[in-house]
């Protein structure tokens, strides 16, 4: 089975005069992740996905997408590659398969099977019913999935896609990220770079934070999260007394601290990794009437605000 990662950057380093916008950034993607890059405006998302689009040369460093050097094996690159960018030109005068035939062609694809590969890749992003549309009357929405469908003409292995949902309403980011999980079912390892984190935190199961060019944290999802905790938080609320609760729960090494909010009780564990069944326990056999206990999990926004800002609590 083939372990080489679908991306590897090596001290990837790109200048723009004096300003550094990517600082030896060191990444591995694994084939059929879908990977969340992360970072405010001016991190080097952009930059780093264009250096991996061969469309930027770095200034130091290099990068590897699917075993191919991004300098020395540009040409290949491009071949497993789909590259959208933000802001992407269409031809808004074009019917929607003519558009598609024409970047089948622009991948020599043979005039016999441009059909058949166009009318898949519009099923696959929801587009068959405006095959015959012209472009330009299309919503923003169906653009972007109609670029999406441009990407993946030539069936590459690996997708880069800055800011795919940017300028959607909900339901098309909804639609569009529902398209994505389904393009990782089938196989592709997808970078998406978003603003959008609380959609992220469902749909990549690994995610990279940047900031000033920098890599901050690369991993899971969870890992990201129980990095930044202070401690597992669990809420609860009980029918007894909630002074008697408190005292119950204070008396125990694992709690560090518990304090009331709007009528529950926010029980902070002094370990990321304690089980937060043992607050019931100690709860029941002190005597306390148990009705509510659910965890509070830490949001992949609030994450990016800590990390980004440098706090850990």
């Amino acid at each position: 089975m083939e372990t080489t990662p679908a991306v590897q950057t090596f001290d990837l380093t790109r200048l723009y005069g004096d300003m550094v916008a990517v600082n030896q950034l060191n990444l591995v993607v694994n084939r059929a992740d879908l990977f969340g890059f992360i970072g405010s405006n001016g991190a080097g998302k952009t930059t780093t996905l264009r250096i991996l689009a061969t469309f930027l040369a770095p200034s130091a460093g290099t990068a590897r997408v699917m075993g191919h050097d991004v300098v020395k094996d540009a040409d290949a690159v491009r071949h497993v590659i789909g590259y959208m960018p933000d802001f992407f030109g269409v031809y808004k005068d074009m019917e929607v398969t003519e558009y598609l035939d024409f970047f089948g062609a622009c991948y020599k694809i043979p005039a016999k099977q441009r059909e058949k590969t166009v009318n898949d890749v519009l099923e696959l992003v929801g587009l068959t019913e405006k095959r015959g549309a012209i472009i330009g009357a299309l919503s923003r929405g169906m653009q972007q999935r109609l670029g999406l469908a441009r990407v993946l003409i030539h069936d590459p292995a690996v997708l880069l896609l800055d800011e795919p949902a940017s300028g959607l309403d909900p339901r098309a980011r909804i639609e569009m990220m529902a398209i994505l999980q389904e393009l990782q079912r089938l196989g592709k390892t997808i970078i998406i770079s978003s603003h959008i984190l609380s959609e992220l935190q469902t749909l990549c199961n690994r995610v990279a934070i940047i900031e000033k060019g920098k890599l901050i944290y690369s991993g899971p999802v969870q890992g990201v999260r129980d990095q930044m905790a202070k401690g597992r938080v669990v809420w609860v609320k009980v029918s007894s007394d909630p002074d008697q609760a408190t005292q119950i729960l204070k008396s125990r090494p694992e709690v560090v601290e518990v304090s009331p909010v709007d009528g529950s009780l926010k029980v902070t564990l002094a370990d990321h990794d304690t089980d937060h069944s043992i607050v019931a326990e100690v709860l029941v056999k002190g005597g306390a009437r148990l009705l509510e206990l659910r965890e509070d999990e830490l949001g992949l926004e609030e994450v990016f605000l800590r990390v980004t800002r440098g706090e850990t609590q």
